[in-house]
């Protein structure tokens, strides 16, 4: 931190002045990220899949958000590598946010997702993103158009759900084991 303040030309104490923590400079649309996937999950249309829900929400964000396809997304992957306690504190983000989003889809699934289906669904999306995102960022030079990115990442988790509803997954409160 110290290196960042003096390469920004201003005091430790200042920096922090701006941002609470390291974690604050690094996940700062963390937040917003999942607030829009609990506004979709809360105005669900009429018909709607559960993982249409959850990707309608990933459609709502801004298309050039540097925090999810932006530089600032690059560096966070490269130091999520390199850094096991930035790792440890992304994980435990995404554990945090799946959570919450698992329980609002399954409340607003009911019948049709169980507690497990919803954790499943919301892991399943969530580790889509991370995966693809990895990907796309981190072994370019220079972070990719953000529409080519977003273009990208919407793609592959659109693929990775889709045997979400396929009639071979289990049915919310049939018994593990039995099709």
């Amino acid at each position: 931190m110290a290196r960042i303040a003096a390469a920004a030309d201003i005091g430790t104490r200042t920096f922090f002045g701006y941002f609470a923590s390291k974690e604050e400079l690094l996940f700062p649309g963390a937040d917003d990220r999942v607030a829009a996937g609990l506004d979709a999950i809360r105005t669900r249309r009429p018909g709607e899949r559960p993982a249409d829900v959850l990707l309608r929400g990933l459609r709502t964000l801004p298309p050039d958000d540097d925090d999810l396809v932006g530089r600032l997304a690059m560096l966070r992957l490269k130091l999520i590598r390199k850094v096991p306690a930035v790792a440890g504190h992304a994980f435990a983000a995404q554990y945090a946010a799946q959570r919450r989003i698992a329980a609002a889809l399954m409340e607003a699934c009911p019948g049709e997702l169980d507690d497990v289906a919803a954790a499943a669904l919301t892991g399943a999306f969530t580790g889509a993103v991370a995966a693809a995102l990895d990907v796309l960022l981190v072994g370019a030079d220079a972070p990719p158009p953000p529409d080519v990115v977003r273009a990208g990442l919407v793609d592959a988790v659109a693929r990775a759900l889709g045997a979400h509803d396929r009639s071979e997954v289990r049915k919310p409160g049939t018994p593990a084991g039995q099709w």
